[in-house]
């Protein structure tokens, strides 16, 4: 069994690749950096969502949601969603198939990937907020009143 790998990276990191305005927020790479930090991830074929044991202090209005998100993306779109943090502490998302998965969509995972990232934007700031001051270290932003 052979998995089809593509991280799907931010609007930022898309936005200096010289990629056409359609595709800012969606740009695929290879593979995950070796250093990257696994937030969590859904798999169609085991039909089971994952969790980092790091994560678990989360709330669990936070994990249910992601456990939607990610569960709902699978089952639409077929193979394995991963959201992870780059060492930066840009999330990203990370999508694999089966070469012999015929009914992996990887037009619907693009524009599924897109919507997420509209719908939930709160959501995924507030992770990378969450994971730069907790995991790198940063001091949080002043809060303005």
């Amino acid at each position: 069994m052979r998995l089809n790998r593509r991280a799907l990276f931010s609007n930022d990191r898309a936005a200096g690749s010289g990629l056409p305005a359609g595709l800012a927020g969606v740009c695929m790479r290879d593979d995950m950096d070796q250093s990257s930090k696994v937030l969590c991830g859904s798999s169609s074929y085991t039909q089971k969502f994952y969790i980092d044991d790091d994560f678990e202090k989360l709330p669990s209005a936070i994990k249910d949601e992601l456990k939607v998100m990610c569960v709902l993306y699978t089952e639409d779109v077929g193979g394995v969603l991963t959201l992870f943090f780059e060492p930066d502490g840009n999330l990203n998302f990370s999508v694999t198939h089966e070469d012999d998965d015929f009914f992996f969509d990887e037009i619907g995972s693009y524009f599924k990937i897109k919507q997420i990232r509209a719908e939930k934007r709160e959501l995924l700031e507030s992770l990378e907020k969450y994971y730069r001051v907790f995991f790198l270290g940063e001091k949080p932003e002043e809060q303005k009143d």
